[in-house]
């Protein structure tokens, strides 16, 4: 097949693909980042929130019909979708759906990943589409789905997962794994399993599921209505789903890889505080892994109206300076020093304060002479004048600041009592 009739090929594929993303979790080892909005809400990489890494993805794909299913204090998260995700052409069949949790089925709310996409059955029916692509909406990566739907085709596949190559000890206890025959169909499913099985030949890693999933249409309804019906279920595609059709249907893997290199794609599940702080914090790499200026996989979201960032004064005692750092919209960085840091739209640095190694969050005001190293602070912080955090971690515990095991102090509004909870 020659490069023009794959391409069409692949785009009619994605027109009949209806996209439905799983956004109702809470993310709760993000601990109080997530008290008040869900995971897919956090902001990510100086403008994004995560939501848009998957929707993106789906846009630069050909995907134009896309359900969002919340759950978990979604307001932050359907605020965002409404002002910068809903402006498609009906009359072309494109949307973004917002689909919450409504006991639209059985009186309850999501009880699974399963249940999430049992429940708006009826709402899928309407779009009569051929297949379903079932995302996480919490992962930092960028992918061609199209490759993945045309592979799932070409296999005559049931159900098509996701993968990634991943080594065992990382995968330990954290995802499911996936045992393949040559051909790449599974032939075992084990949901986060303590010991996970190597890739033959490979003993040094496994294939871990990304969480996401493509369905032949008909197939998933037959399977969602099985499951509905098992009072034994904890209604969960992992738990449930998935080991229950491994050894009737046609189910396989996709090894999501650099399209160029062949090696593992980049891909972060930022669902630790370290995690997430460490996925920012690659950002300002002089050649990050994951390249937010490729301007052929453009990353979208919803842009507030800001004025560009400004470095104010240049005195040896007092400078507006920013190193190897990434500034958003809004900031206002005055006579103080910004190194390796990420500082997100509209946060003002007042005079001789030094900010190294740390991801400051939207909205945030930091007073004079104010120290901040290797920190998460959370949108809508003041930080008082000459206040000093992530140097002495027991004074920063004492203070009510939430430090991990590899030294990231946390800091929210409501640890400095301040409220703030509307703006999230």
């Amino acid at each position: 097949m020659n490069s023009t009739n794959n391409t069409r090929f692949v785009s009619r594929l994605t027109r009949q693909t209806l996209a439905l993303v799983l956004a109702g979790g809470r993310g709760s080892r993000l601990y109080e980042l997530t008290d008040w909005r869900a995971k897919p809400a956090v902001p990510f990489g100086g403008k994004f929130r995560i939501i848009d890494f998957p929707l993106s993805n789906c846009i630069n794909t050909g995907i134009r019909r896309i359900g969002v299913l919340t759950q978990y204090k979604a307001h932050s998260l359907i605020r965002h979708l409404v002002r910068g995700w809903t402006r498609f052409d009906s009359e072309l069949d494109e949307f973004v759906e917002i689909l919450p949790a409504s006991q639209r089925a059985g009186g309850e709310w999501y009880l699974g990943t399963a249940d999430a996409v049992y429940q708006n059955l009826d709402i899928m029916r309407t779009h009569n589409p051929e297949y379903v692509l079932i995302l996480s909406g919490d992962h930092i990566y960028k992918m061609d789905y199209g490759n993945m739907i045309a592979t799932h085709v070409e296999n005559r596949a049931d159900m098509t997962i996701a993968c990634l190559e991943v080594p065992l000890e990382e995968a330990a206890g954290a995802f499911g794994v996936m045992t393949v025959d040559e051909s790449g169909r599974i032939i075992e499913f084990n949901e986060k399993p303590a010991n996970p099985a190597p890739i033959p030949g490979q003993p040094d890693l496994c294939l871990a599921s990304m969480g996401n999933y493509l369905f032949n249409t008909e197939f998933l309804y037959e399977q969602l209505i099985r499951d509905a019906d098992d009072p034994q279920s904890s209604h969960d595609f992992g738990k449930d789903v998935i080991p229950a059709i491994i050894d009737k249907y046609q189910v396989y893997a996709y090894p999501f890889r650099d399209m160029d290199t062949g090696e593992r794609a980049y891909w972060r599940d930022v669902g630790t505080l370290d995690a997430f702080w460490e996925a920012n914090m690659e950002l300002v790499n002089v050649t990050p892994e994951l390249n937010l200026y490729d301007q052929s996989w453009p990353i979208l979201t919803h842009q507030a109206q800001l004025p560009p960032a400004k470095f104010v004064f240049d005195r040896e005692d007092r400078r507006g300076l920013a190193i190897d750092s990434m500034v958003s919209g809004g900031c206002v960085i005055s006579g103080s020093l910004v190194r390796r840091s990420l500082l997100f739209s509209h946060v003002r640095i007042h005079s001789y304060c030094e900010i190294v190694d740390s991801v400051i969050l939207p909205d945030v005001e930091i007073g004079r002479n104010a120290r901040i190293q290797k920190a998460i602070i959370d949108r809508g912080c003041t930080i008082e004048p000459g206040m000093v955090i992530g140097e002495d971690p027991e004074q920063d515990r004492q203070r009510g600041f939430r430090v991990t095991e590899k030294g990231v102090v946390l800091v929210t509004p409501d640890m400095l009592n301040q409220t703030t909870h509307e703006q999230r």
